[in-house]
């Protein structure tokens, strides 16, 4: 579908550009044209594309940050250490479950 809708606007471009016909073909088919991109169809469809597009960049954004390198020293202060990170989720650094303990951690013995 994508490339029907390409071909056909290339086609629209072409005989633009190149037809011979006059100003008048022109501005009817400028005309026409604005007609198109100002329905509300064409709009409503453009709008959810847009937030489409928008939802995806974020998710491509937020998967390429977890696996690029740390670019500056802000950046590389502002993410957590493993431990920091297991301290938050609740889990030892080797991922297991820790206890609550009077102060907050388990020594292993019951």
């Amino acid at each position: 579908m994508r490339y029907r809708i390409t071909f056909a606007a290339g086609l629209a471009v072409g005989y633009v550009l190149g037809a011979k016909a006059g100003k008048t073909r022109y501005e009817q088919i400028v005309r026409a044209a604005r007609r198109v991109a100002e329905s509300p169809a064409v709009q409503e469809t453009a709008g959810v594309v847009g937030a489409q597009v928008s939802g995806a960049g974020k998710a491509v954004y937020g998967k390429v940050a977890e696996r690029m390198p740390v670019s500056s020293l802000k950046d590389f202060l502002a993410r957590p250490t493993d431990e920091e990170a297991a301290e938050l989720s609740g889990t030892g650094p080797d991922g297991a479950v820790r206890g609550s303990g009077l102060n907050g951690s388990d020594s292993g013995r019951r």
